[in-house]
């Protein structure tokens, strides 16, 4: 006998994990759990302090970078297709790995695009209106390495092709199909509301750089306090250990001011051009906004452009983007199989 049972994932979990990360790993085999945590828009960036709006962005030497960089899904992989027809046999002695969740009132098949050398056969599990999106598996915890984590987003990314999809983490192993059918029967209504939710939908992932050396140059220029300082350190004699740490704090506030002024613009720019928003952390120090931003189907082209006139504005900062992706970043599912006793 098993159970299923249904919980809301804790704030900010689903904002520490990024679901393309493959060392996030959402399951293990047994009976079935279910977690699943719909995020809605954003609030508005922070305002930055009124002081940092002295310093505007100051002229750049450089033109301007926008960098649209292709999805692994960009193009189908050969054998693509989406037919209906029964599944492929299996053995019993394999497990079913689910890339996602759908909407389908029959059964269906894509292609051999999964798992595998060759790549497995990609079919559904169906439970009257919506089905689990699979392909036959070991029965273990798939290591993570660049092939799998790339074969998971590329079966994801051909289905969105077709239709809305509910994509689940990497790793995600049921043992049998009746467990599959135990999640969708239970998890049905739930399911049913994200993928309404999500219709029509996709992710933007966009991340913006800026060079921190040049950056402190032109601070360096607009702010006359740093400038006077750096100055002061420059000639004078005998220890300037404080007035470096001065110098240093004075710089870090004035980069993290401006970072936020950066930030709480952009957000605002394309607010209007997309459903919601996700602030993930930045990744180093050239990074200052690492953001997801959900975006309706027929408004992609409007938020293309939209991120081209940005890099257009601030032509010292680069504007890097991905997608379109399944909405990673707006569904969180996580399943942890446990048989009950």
């Amino acid at each position: 006998m098993r159970c299923l049972h249904h919980q809301a994932l804790p704030a900010g979990a689903a904002a520490r994990r990024d679901p393309r990360d493959p060392r996030h790993r959402a399951a293990t085999i047994g009976g079935t759990h279910l977690m699943s945590r719909m995020v809605k828009r954003t609030s508005r960036p922070k305002t930055p302090a009124a002081d940092a709006k002295r310093g505007r962005p100051a002229p750049a030497q450089a033109a301007s970078r926008v960098i649209r960089e292709e999805t692994p899904g960009s193009h189908l992989p050969a054998g693509a297709t989406r037919t209906p027809g029964a599944p492929p046999a299996s053995s019993d002695k394999r497990g079913k790995y689910v890339y996602c969740i759908v909407r389908a009132d029959e059964a269906l098949r894509f292609g051999p695009i999964g798992f595998g050398s060759p790549p497995g056969e990609v079919y559904t599990v169906l439970y009257e209106d919506i089905a689990a999106v699979v392909s036959d598996a070991p029965i273990e915890v798939l290591d993570a390495t660049r092939e799998n984590v790339l074969a998971h987003e590329r079966v994801n990314e051909a289905v969105m092709r077709y239709q809305t999809v509910i994509p689940m983490s990497f790793g995600t192993v049921f043992k049998t199909r009746d467990d599959i059918v135990e999640l969708l029967r239970g998890a049905h209504g739930a399911f049913q509301d994200v993928l309404s939710k999500m219709e029509n939908k996709v992710e933007f992932g966009l991340k913006v750089l800026w060079d921190r050396d040049a950056m402190i140059r032109h601070i360096e220029h607009d702010d006359e306090d740093i400038r006077r300082l750096k100055s002061e350190i420059a000639t004078q004699k005998g220890s300037t250990y404080f007035a470096r740490v001065q110098y240093g704090r004075l710089v870090d506030g004035a980069l993290q001011s401006r970072s936020e002024q950066y930030v709480s613009e952009i957000f605002e720019a394309l607010r209007d051009v997309c459903v919601a928003s996700r602030a993930n952390k930045p990744i180093g120090d050239k990074m200052i906004m690492n953001a997801a931003f959900l975006v309706d189907r027929d408004r992609e082209a409007a938020f293309d452009a939209r991120v081209k006139n940005l890099g257009a504005k601030y032509d010292t900062l680069t504007f890097r983007y991905t997608g379109p992706w399944p909405p990673y970043n707006f569904v969180n599912i996580r399943l942890k199989l446990e048989r009950a006793k």
